[in-house]
């Protein structure tokens, strides 16, 4: 009696220690789906921070690196907690239709031109940058865009537009669309001497640069802002909210910017925080 007493205990004791650590492993295994740029992966941004929140909070963040219109798409559809992307005007449309609950500024750096050292277009060291679109244009210099409606994508049609350049009318020409994130058109446009309106993040982490150089930067207007999101949860229940905003607020902290400004290569900062408080 006292045997199967004894056996009894111990399977309670086993069972309860097996409880124990499966609840041990459930709250460390929580995690989240961000929907972001390519931009911020490529970068080594997310490599550098997100292990410092986890470290911080047990919270695993898990990314989604797509073009910043099928990010948003992606979190419409609920497909993710937060959205983390540079599109400002889309992601004001995103909280204004209910998609997203509030939007705020993470950080910010700026787009560039690169292009082969010979420069056949003539406009390395220029500053307008719609002047300078506009002379590759005349000289009809390969050009490559990402075309997938990310938010470098959205920027690079915007600055055309100010050129007065019909570049739809020149896709397949001089203007070759890969439909592709930072990373690969930057890779297919060394590849066939063209120029690329990039991310100057991407740029500096870019492994693949050949006799690449910054052709066009410093205007005003190259300026690319990014910012975050939490889903809405009234929209999609499923969204882990506590989970995600935790996410945002550690990022707009003191702590998360500074990771953020804290994060180099080759002694270059890539991003710079500017969220308010």
């Amino acid at each position: 009696m006292r045997r199967r007493h004894m056996l009894s205990l111990s399977l309670s004791l086993a069972l309860g220690t097996a409880l124990a650590l499966g609840a041990g492993t459930a709250k460390a295994q929580e995690f989240i789906l961000v929907q972001s740029t390519t931009s911020t992966q490529n970068s080594g941004l997310f490599d550098h921070i997100l292990p410092l929140f986890q470290a911080e909070t047990g919270i695993e963040v898990r990314v989604v690196a797509v073009g910043t219109g099928q990010a948003i798409k992606n979190a419409e559809n609920g497909d993710g907690d937060v959205l983390f992307v540079h599109a400002k005007a889309a992601e004001e449309k995103f909280v204004a239709e209910g998609h997203g609950v509030s939007r705020a500024d993470v950080m910010y750096n700026d787009f560039v031109i690169v292009g082969p050292a010979n420069d056949p277009a003539g406009v390395a060291g220029m500053n307008d940058v719609t002047a300078a679109l506009a002379k590759l244009a005349g000289a009809e210099a390969p050009f490559a865009s990402r075309g997938d409606d990310s938010g470098t994508h959205k920027a690079e049609l915007r600055l055309w537009k100010a050129a007065g350049i019909d570049v739809q009318a020149a896709s397949g020409g001089w203007y070759r669309e890969t439909g592709s994130g930072m990373g690969a058109t930057l890779n297919t446009g060394t590849g066939m001497g063209a120029y690329i309106l990039t991310d100057r993040a991407t740029w500096i982490a870019f492994g693949n640069k050949g006799d690449y150089q910054i052709a066009v930067e410093g205007d005003e207007r190259l300026f690319n802002q990014y910012g975050i999101i939490l889903v809405n949860p009234e929209r999609h229940p499923h969204v882990k909210a506590e989970a995600g905003q935790a996410f945002i607020d550690w990022v707009l902290s003191g702590d998360g910017q500074a990771a953020i400004a804290g994060y180099l290569v080759d002694g270059q900062q890539l991003f710079f925080p500017n969220a308010e408080g």
